[in-house]
């Protein structure tokens, strides 16, 4: 295959410089005004702080109780995560592996829920919980369960989909080896399927963590004050009187640190179960 030429190389570098600066831009305003005193960021803006304070960093957890709100959101997001992951491995092994009236029905169903916004779900779902919890007394709404129970509307069918794709990678030999040796379906999916498949499994699991980690719509109506998330209480910094933008700034880069280290850690299995599982 020819190289490149020194034209495209040229183009190819002024591109992804522009790119990066385009995307570091936004990320060293962040930095920058979380470094600042409140009145200097409300004040005209320079790219390099005259004052540089750590302050801001100490306050968030006092201006509001950020806390509470990190421990709400990694409770919610870890346990939707888990259930997404533990129900679509069985869902998704039975789609790849088993042929059965319905299947193709069960498919489409599953796919076609991503096609719709999620405010659609939210009336109906607030209607539900009211209704359970009127009726048998267990209080879904504005608790952690009933979070994380509406979260998996929208994270199980794509976690399905995406590990069903996965599991048609993985040659059905494998399958017929262990049946051979024995092994019946849930000891071959325990014992060669699921550890084959740990690349999309943590797709799976980062995918469902991140959509939990930054909800919005759902958590401004099925949290309270003691159950709000991260994702809502960043609104705490803007007061009637007053907005922290430097606080809002550095409690945005303290909430990232945990998906951004996550990904990190895990970019190498997150490539390739994306490149499998897109290959169906």
């Amino acid at each position: 295959m020819p190289s490149p030429g020194r034209s495209f190389r040229w183009a190819r570098r002024i591109f992804l410089t522009l790119l990066s600066v385009f995307t570091l831009t936004p990320l060293f305003v962040m930095v920058s005004s979380s470094l600042k005193p409140l009145q200097d960021v409300q004040g005209p803006f320079h790219w390099i702080p005259s004052t540089l304070t750590l302050q801001p960093y100490l306050d968030i957890w006092t201006t509001v109780p950020l806390a509470k709100y990190f421990t709400n959101s990694l409770i919610v997001s870890v346990g939707a995560t888990a259930l997404s992951v533990l129900i679509a491995i069985f869902a998704a092994y039975a789609v790849s592996r088993y042929r059965f009236r319905g299947r193709k029905a069960f498919t489409v169903t599953v796919l076609s829920t991503q096609m719709f916004p999620g405010i659609l779900f939210l009336l109906p779902l607030f209607l539900l919980f009211v209704n359970i919890g009127n009726s048998t007394g267990v209080a879904l709404l504005g608790s952690r369960g009933g979070l994380i129970l509406t979260y998996l509307t929208f994270s199980l069918p794509f976690s399905i989909w995406m590990l069903a794709g996965y599991f048609d990678s993985i040659p059905r030999d494998l399958d017929e080896a262990a049946s051979v040796d024995g092994c019946g379906p849930l000891h071959t999916l325990v014992r060669i399927i699921v550890p084959a498949a740990v690349p999309g499994i943590v797709a799976v699991g980062v995918y469902a963590f991140i959509t939990a980690w930054g909800e919005v719509l759902f958590a401004s109506v099925m949290t309270n004050a003691t159950t709000r998330t991260l994702a809502v209480g960043l609104q705490g910094y803007a007061t009637q009187n007053d907005v922290y933008w430097n606080q809002v700034m550095a409690a945005s880069l303290v909430v990232s640190v945990p998906v951004v280290a996550g990904f990190l850690l895990l970019q190498r299995y997150l490539v390739a179960g994306l490149t499998a599982g897109a290959v169906k």
